[in-house]
């Protein structure tokens, strides 16, 4: 039974304002814009949604068409502009209830001033290459990718299969996961972002020191020299586990001290690993805020100390994005095209946002809008959803609509999003979904079983994803899609730990 019922408004060719009710609004705006709509749409095309609201059931939703009718243009015009919150009033309601949410953005294609453009990401993996010889001496599983720290792009289509029938939903197209859960250096997609924001602080001590210039062999970064001279710095970093990891591991390899300010919902193996390499581990009662509050104050108070901004790095964010280029390649070796009749749907789960946002951004500048880009996080931390549905960024807390906060998904414990890569995903993203944590155990169980790839919880956030499009109808050419699920994390995982993830929920 279909729950979902609209009033909407939409603004036509001549920039009159058109009011109606849809119980399937994208259908219906395409309607209108072939001439199928109505009367009035059909002699002003093209028409735009301008605003609409979300009802639970018919009869409340017609009355506010209704409501919508009676207005005057100026008052039409004010609700349009001021639209926010009201727009999304009927997902805020279940989210505040801790209920799955899949929420589809209004603002997507619309113009954004972005501070960033593909330069940056060429630079960034100009950079990256720079590093490859240090990277394959320092870590030797890197050898066999030359210094490069990247993932596969493999098929699941035995899962592919579970989640047609654990969803009901025919998920046409080949279903490939992103084994970023395999990174070197530190098993997560933090080794993206992370590894790459430290490489380029130290790039840039050794050249002001005068011992390295960008045409040198970077290997040379092992030598004791090098580690003397990065031993005279510090990194700090709040995490709530794999950045920590990351930041962690690569700063002390390289010879500085490093400080990793850990929340309370990171895992107890986590910390001890990071004290194994060589990093300083500070623990704190209180959730991941705190954590990277304390590790910026940590940076202001000493001048040579780097603080590794989680909520609003530039570097970070740039580290990220180099993933997306790399996938251009992996794609056109397994055969995939990726046009308007071929689109790509990527899912990728979300905490603060930097991963996720860093890697849309480089998808959009590949493939343009022959990509789609959905975020999944934990239905008691959906911080980047409610933060681009109330376009308040990190104006906005979880807390603040009484959610908790609290999820197994440590990496997405998250209670107020990145400002930055909020305000750059308002036109990018197509949307958002939260997931329940029963869900992330039996994904996690099904997926280790069928295709023998174990993943951390907060990994297997985006699964639901696929199924959750398809249903919408949004996208015409969706038969011909290729989805690609982003695992985020999972390979350094103490095998015990992993195991009782996997028996917490034994599927049938």
């Amino acid at each position: 039974m279909n729950d979902r019922h609209y009033a909407y408004m939409l603004r036509c060719g001549d920039n009159s304002i058109y009011s109606g009710y849809t119980n399937n609004l994208n259908k219906r705006i395409k309607a209108h814009n072939e001439g199928k709509g109505a009367k009035y749409t059909k002699a002003r095309r093209p028409v735009s949604l301008a605003y609409f609201e979300l009802f639970s059931n018919k009869s409340d939703a017609m009355r506010r068409e209704n409501e919508y009718k009676k207005l005057t243009r100026t008052k039409k015009h004010e609700l349009i502009k001021n639209g926010g919150i009201i727009m999304c009033e009927y997902e805020l309601s279940k989210m505040k209830n801790y209920e799955e949410v899949f929420w589809l953005n209004p603002d997507i294609g619309k113009h954004n001033e972005i501070p960033f453009k593909l330069e940056d990401i060429e630079e960034a993996e100009k950079r990256l290459k720079r590093f490859a010889p240090y990277i394959m001496k320092a870590f030797p599983e890197t050898i066999i990718t030359e210094g490069i720290i990247e993932s596969t792009l493999v098929q699941i289509p035995k899962m592919k299969e579970y989640l047609c029938s654990y969803d009901v939903v025919n998920i046409e197209g080949k279903l490939f996961l992103k084994c970023d859960n395999q990174l070197a250096v530190s098993g997560s997609v933090k080794a993206r972002g992370g590894v790459y924001e430290v490489l380029k602080l130290a790039e840039k001590i050794a050249i002001d020191a005068g011992m390295l210039t960008m045409d040198y062999d970077y290997s040379i970064l092992t030598e004791d020299r090098f580690k003397e001279l990065f031993s005279k710095y510090r990194v700090a970093v709040g995490s709530t586990g794999n950045l920590g990891l990351s930041i962690g591991i690569i700063s002390a390899k390289l010879g500085f001290g490093v400080t990793v300010h850990m929340s309370s919902d990171a895992r107890e193996w986590k910390k001890e690993l990071l004290r194994e390499k060589g990093a300083t581990v500070v623990e704190y009662p209180d959730d991941y805020q705190i954590a990277v509050a304390e590790g910026r104050k940590e940076a202001l108070d000493d001048p040579y100390c780097h603080f590794v901004d989680d909520e609003g790095s530039s570097d970070l964010f740039l580290g990220y994005s180099v993933a997306a280029k790399r996938l251009v390649k992996q794609l056109e070796d397994a055969n995939i095209a990726v046009d308007k009749k071929h689109p790509l749907f990527v899912y990728i789960p979300c905490g603060v946002g930097g991963a996720p946002g860093g890697i849309t951004f480089g998808l959009k500048e590949m493939f343009g809008d022959n990509v789609h880009v959905f975020f999944s996080e934990p239905t008691h931390a959906p911080c980047m959803m409610l933060g681009l549905m109330t376009k308040k960024h990190d104006e906005i807390s979880v807390s603040d609509i009484g959610l908790d906060g609290k999820t197994v998904a440590d990496g997405l414990a998250v209670g107020r999003p990145s400002k930055l890569v909020g305000s750059i995903m308002q036109t990018l993203l197509d949307g958002s979904f939260t997931i329940d944590d029963n869900r992330l155990y039996k994904i996690l169980s099904k997926l280790s079983e069928l295709e023998n790839i174990k993943l951390e919880p907060s990994a297997c956030a985006s699964f639901i994803g696929p199924g959750l499009v398809v249903k919408s109808n949004r996208y015409e050419y969706i038969k011909n899609a290729t989805h690609i699920l982003w695992a985020t994390g999972g390979s350094m995982v103490p095998k015990d730990e992993m195991d009782s993830y996997i028996n917490t929920c034994r599927c049938d």
